[in-house]
């Protein structure tokens, strides 16, 4: 069973998560379960819920994304439904409708979609999908809230009748209204309305004219508001109709209220399953923001976190544009306490909180911002100690606290514990405090305790030197600086960097000096052996930077010189090749002239068909015979080679329409007069010819062999050589 206290959830500021994941809600209900959040109870419930945050997540990124799942709360209607002869509102009615709507919605999706969800499709597979609360709902109430006139016969007939008795009103006092009118009976604004009802406005003088119920007078009593008595008598009957239908509505309502009284237990369902979507939902948007993921989780007692974001500081740094660093540490049996060390203001709490803190939103189904190369298990219990608690209430000194709070670690440390100590031992004389701090670190080794401590004493670091299973850590320090990395190093142990911080902090060094001779000639040197290894570290982590560096851009260099060789063979291969067809057609031509030059003598034909018909055979014989499937396979590769050659030729006439139009774009050199005579060549050859005719723009070019007819536009002249 695991218990986790008020007091660790507090020191790691857990509550805090919490209120940024509730604000990702979007339901009352739903934003009230997350406010509850708390560790999983059993190891199984909490894996379910990580599962389902994890599948819930890679919605975000699918094209079949979940359905809207908001809805009203109806817990209030489902405690009415208890009360016997007691009926809803209509409002109530809208709720459970809209509910019974969405949560079928979702029903329908996760059915359809059930390859994508399988998680949330085996949870929605528990619930009964109808529709028939909904839909019995619909056939009373419409979408603006109002009883349908079919609803019942009763009430068709009801509004019917109230509809006609309603007509009659408006005639009877429009006539009467007529007739008084033409009278001069009336006052100028002839009509009114008074208790929901049309009145002739009469003048004071002629009341005892006009037949009918007085229902009023104007201030000044020079005006009586009268119903006549022919829309009185109609009106009484109004009264009556529309008490019937209010009735017949009851009726109808109590009716609806025991239909919807048969499925309570379900719409309670539905509403707690649309409450746990809420959940899941605000948990996956809260994992988006954060980076969250479910990293594995090991049947073992082992942690390894890899690139561990602290999730508090991570969104606030972002907010501000801030960079946030990450920490990397791993926790097995082998190793499984972590002393931590260095100087103040360098991390050491962050990081300790960061562990805590991802460990608490990992027991309580929440996705952390690790590596997905990292590794969690479950513990039975957290324990901490952060931070100054003295206890004015209780008029407890801090060390006192503390001590109580060691007390309570003693009697509740076991092997499935993981124990979190900020500045431990401190509060008391240095020496006692620190043998002490200890004995206690020894007595939660023995139990086989995890846990990460910080501290400044000198003998809990030898300690953790000296026992297999505890590790020394440090926080690096720029060693010139000495302003903090924020990076954890496992293995060693850190300086507190006392003398030094002071010093850069501008303490005389006269007042250093003497402090140092106050204290133990050991300590200084042990201090300064650390504080010398550490800087060490420092100067190792940047050398190995650099040579990471050095070593990409080698590696960058040495591809690009495998790409440069790879090229050069390609060419001279391709060079031999030319080289050696051009030697053979040297030798054909020479062996051709030969021939020719013997037949020439002796014009012996038979021998030269007989030499040439050697020559062809010697050729051929050089050749490979290729079988069906060789030539094919040239074929192909001589088409690949010529879609290549055109792809290239493609690339080559777009970069040379580029170069033209970035050319016409930049100021072209003023234009040479051209004359018959003139040396010219074209713009994109090297060949030089002179200009033989000019006419119509155009010029005859001849060069030597043949002549062609050239835009002048494209020719440059080309000065004659001294």
């Amino acid at each position: 069973m695991i218990k986790i206290s008020q007091k660790t959830l507090d020191d790691l500021e857990f509550d805090a998560v919490v209120l940024q994941v509730a604000a990702f809600s979007i339901t009352a209900l739903g934003r009230s379960e997350i406010e509850q959040l708390v560790p999983y109870g059993s190891k199984e419930q909490c894996i379910q819920n990580l599962n389902l945050v994890h599948e819930f997540v890679s919605s975000f990124d699918n094209e079949n994304r979940i359905p809207n799942h908001g809805f009203e709360d109806i817990s209030e209607a489902l405690k009415l439904l208890r009360i016997e002869n007691n009926f809803l509102e209509v409002e109530q009615f809208r709720k459970i409708s809209l509910l019974s709507i969405t949560t079928n919605t979702l029903l329908k999706f996760f059915k359809k979609f059930h390859d994508y969800y399988p998680l949330l499709y085996k949870r929605s597979e528990e619930l009964e999908k109808t529709m028939v609360i909904s839909n019995q709902i619909n056939s009373v109430i419409d979408k603006y809230g109002d009883i349908r006139n079919d609803a019942s016969e009763t009430l068709y007939s009801l509004r019917k009748s109230i509809q006609n008795v309603r007509s009659k009103i408006n005639t009877s006092f429009n006539s009467a209204l007529s007739h008084y009118n033409s009278a001069d009976y009336l006052d100028e604004i002839k009509e009114t309305v008074m208790e929901n009802r049309r009145v002739v406005a009469v003048k004071a003088m002629y009341r005892r004219k006009v037949k009918g119920s007085i229902l009023g007078a104007s201030k000044t009593g020079s005006i009586v508001y009268i119903e006549p008595d022919t829309t009185h008598q109609h009106q009484r009957e109004l009264n009556n109709l529309e008490f019937e239908e209010t009735e017949e509505i009851k009726r109808i309502l109590l009716e609806l209220t025991l239909f919807v009284k048969g499925f309570k237990t379900l719409l309670e369902q539905y509403q707690l399953y649309l409450v746990l979507i809420d959940v899941l939902y605000s948990k996956a948007k809260y994992a988006n923001a954060i980076g969250g993921i479910r990293p594995e989780i090991t049947e073992t007692q082992s942690l390894y976190l890899k690139d561990a974001f602290h999730p508090l500081l991570l969104l606030a740094n972002n907010e501000e544009g801030k960079e946030t660093f990450s920490q990397t540490l791993g926790m097995d049996p082998e190793s499984r306490i972590i002393v931590i060390s260095g100087p103040n203001a360098g991390g050491k709490s962050i990081t300790l909180k960061t562990v805590g803190l991802l460990q608490l939103m990992f027991q309580s189904g929440l996705l952390v911002p690790v590596h997905e190369r990292s590794k969690m298990c479950f513990f039975n219990s957290i324990l901490s100690d952060i931070g100054d608690n003295q206890s004015i209430e209780n008029h407890l000194s801090t060390y006192s606290y503390r001590l109580k709070q060691m007390n309570y670690f003693l009697k509740k440390c076991s092997k499935e514990t993981l124990f979190l100590i900020d500045e431990f031992g401190t509060g008391s004389d240095p020496e006692l405090g620190g043998a002490l701090a200890e004995t206690f670190l020894e007595v939660f080794y023995d139990r086989e305790a995890f846990g990460i401590i910080t501290t400044h004493y000198s003998n809990l670091k030898l300690l953790a030197n000296e026992l297999p299973h505890i590790q020394n850590a440090n926080m690096l320090f720029d060693e010139k600086t000495l302003l903090p990395i924020y990076k954890l190093i496992i293995g060693q142990a850190g300086s507190s960097f006392t003398f030094e911080v002071a010093q850069k902090n501008g303490i005389p060094y006269s007042l250093i000096n003497r402090s140092k001779k106050k204290i133990e000639r050991g300590k200084v040197r042990f201090d300064k052996t650390i504080a010398r290894l550490q800087k060490e570290r420092s100067k190792l982590e940047k050398t190995e930077r650099a040579l990471k560096q050095n070593e990409v851009k080698k590696g960058l260099e040495a591809e690009k010189l495998e790409s440069t060789n790879q090229k050069a063979q390609k060419k001279l291969q391709s060079f031999q090749q030319l080289y050696d067809s051009n030697q053979r057609l040297i030798y054909l031509g020479k062996k051709l002239v030969d021939l020719g030059d013997k037949y020439y003598d002796n014009k012996r034909k038979r021998e030269l068909m007989s030499e040439l018909f050697k020559l062809v055979q010697i050729e051929n014989s050089k050749k490979t015979k290729l079988s069906n499937k060789q030539k094919k396979a040239k074929i192909i590769k001589d088409n690949r080679i010529q879609k290549e050659v055109e792809q290239k030729m493609v690339k080559i006439r777009k970069e040379k329409k580029a170069a033209k139009a970035k050319a016409a774009k930049t100021p072209s050199k003023p234009k040479h007069n051209f004359v018959v005579g003139e040396d010219v060549r074209m713009d994109d050859g090297r060949a030089i010819g002179s200009i033989d005719k000019i006419e119509k723009g155009k010029a005859t070019v001849n060069y030597g062999l043949f002549t062609t007819k050239v835009s002048l536009e494209r020719l440059e002249y080309v000065e004659p050589k001294k």
